[in-house]
């Protein structure tokens, strides 16, 4: 499993957020508190699914968005905000990162996924786990860069 690919999804929205300069999201979007959020808590359900899968134990894998948006603000007071969950998905990335250089040959370890995302992801079904981080890394963190950028306000940033 490469890794370099996601270290690199990693560091392009991190430099998003570095950026800052985030105005207040459109309808029922997102703020970039909450993305970051989402991705934190992502990551460690991400990470828990690697470490079954390194021991090869059965997980299936579940990122619900929009579902779990209560549990969003939970994270934002937890993390106190843009700067403690930025530390916090410095710390979840490493980690997911480091445990995806372990993968090796589970690559094609099958894992029961959904991921719902609309209208960019929509996937209930059983994918090789090297696919999954792959989606992860090409995908999912690319897009949620795109909606901080968006998020941007220009008289702010």
């Amino acid at each position: 499993m490469e890794t370099a690919e996601l270290r690199r999804a990693y560091e392009d929205l991190l430099r998003e957020v570095t950026l800052g300069g985030f105005g207040s999201p459109d309808g029922d979007g997102l703020s970039a508190e909450q993305v970051l959020a989402h991705l934190v808590a992502n990551d460690e359900l991400l990470a828990d699914a690697t470490e079954a899968v390194l021991v090869g134990s059965p997980y299936a894998y579940y990122e619900l968005d929009t579902i779990h948006r209560p549990q969003l603000d939970d994270l934002v007071a937890r993390y106190g905000g843009l700067d403690g969950l930025t530390d916090r998905l410095r710390a979840t990335s490493d980690q997911l990162c480091a445990l995806t250089e372990q993968v090796g040959d589970r690559v094609d370890t099958l894992v029961q996924t959904r991921l719902r995302e609309a209208p960019r992801l929509d996937i209930d079904e059983a994918l090789p786990w090297g696919r999954v981080l792959d989606i992860h890394g090409r995908v999912h963190l690319p897009a949620h860069a795109d909606d901080l950028c968006l998020l941007r306000d220009p008289a702010l940033g």
